[in-house]
């Protein structure tokens, strides 16, 4: 085999690599985070964002007060985050090489969000946290460094929210959303009213 079909071999294999490596991408619930796609505008003809298979509409951060919007050649910018935006995200990226439309780059990313709550005790704790893509929640004591699964997927919950009916002391900690894969979707730091005041 001569050394250019070797080269071309593992352009193509670096090609193919690239596009199952996801981009990790953290942001605050209430905040913003940009998606970056690392191309030269002269090169884009054309560009497109899918989450859990649907197409995503975004405009130019110009005209765009909130929501998702795009910035530059093809940075994506998520505003006023949710915690329901965590998750997988594809990018599709069009250009021109030679007059002609070539198939598109592939970018993805997984986007991680984080918040910090504060209950009071016996009252009932409610995180909006089981996404579609959730398989698991995992729960860490602030006294103690053991994760503890508190939720599995189960096609009976239905709502997408984690319900504890009286928030207690061992309750507070930290909550972790895990899709199906272990990626961290959402982080949630949960602690009881009266100690965050005295803190």
């Amino acid at each position: 085999m001569s050394s250019t079909m070797l080269k071309l071999l593992l352009l193509l294999w670096v090609f193919n690599y690239s596009e199952t490596i996801s981009i990790h991408v953290m942001g605050k619930k209430g905040g913003s985070v940009i998606l970056p796609c690392e191309f030269k505008a002269i090169q884009i003809f054309h560009i497109r964002l899918k989450r859990q298979s649907k197409h995503i509409l975004f405009y130019e951060n110009k005209y765009c007060s909130k929501g998702i919007c795009k910035k530059g050649a093809c940075d994506v910018i998520i505003k006023d985050l949710r915690l329901r935006d965590a998750g997988k995200y594809i990018l599709q990226i069009y250009y021109i090489n030679a007059k002609s439309v070539l198939e598109p780059q592939i970018r993805t990313y997984q986007l991680h969000i984080y918040d910090d709550i504060s209950v009071k005790l016996g009252e009932r704790l409610k995180l909006d946290v089981l996404l579609p893509d959730a398989h698991r929640v995992m729960h860490q004591n602030k006294s103690s460094t053991e994760w503890k699964k508190v939720w599995k997927r189960d096609s009976k919950k239905r709502d997408g929210i984690l319900s504890i009916k009286e928030f207690t002391n061992d309750d507070a900690g930290t909550y972790r959303v895990l899709d199906y894969d272990g990626e961290i979707l959402i982080t949630v730091t949960v602690t009881d009213e009266k100690s965050s005041v005295d803190a």
